[in-house]
């Protein structure tokens, strides 16, 4: 399975910047992943370059109105997309406009990381790490704990 992580703008902020390639640099080891930079703009317009979804595909949307899950939740939904031979996880971290209500309506699963607003590198940060925690948790690996 295929994770596209699609978030607005190349992290600025040097904490943001050494937590993504940390990230990314472990996340390789267990999964591809894929970090599609989407230029800023108004939510609307970043839904339409995001494109239709297709079949095989679970669109996963981040939103602090989102669902809240425990790791091993988390853990136990991606082991039943694989099981299932979905192909790719889309997943989209909006900007400072959030997501529009359609594409909320149309995912799969929005998925909230805090109650917290948080600002979109941290959160980028905060959902690789739990990418990377998630697939510890499937391999019978301590990191998790």
């Amino acid at each position: 399975m295929k994770w596209r992580i699609y978030h607005v703008g190349k992290p600025a902020l040097a904490f943001a910047r050494d937590g993504v390639a940390d990230y990314s640099k472990r996340l390789r080891h267990y999964t591809s992943a894929e970090l599609i930079v989407l230029r800023t703009g108004a939510a609307d317009e970043i839904a339409r370059r995001c494109g239709p979804k297709q079949a095989g595909q679970i669109r996963l949307i981040l939103d602090e109105r989102g669902e809240s899950l425990t790791t091993a939740a988390m853990a136990s939904k991606v082991e039943v997309w694989q099981m299932q031979a979905i192909k790719s996880v889309d997943c989209f971290i909006g900007g400072a406009d959030g997501h529009p209500k359609s594409l909320r309506e149309e995912a799969d699963l929005v998925l909230g990381l805090s109650a917290f607003t948080l600002q979109h590198e941290l959160a980028l940060v905060v959902w690789l790490e739990q990418l990377y925690r998630v697939h510890t948790v499937l391999r019978g690996e301590p990191y998790h704990r």
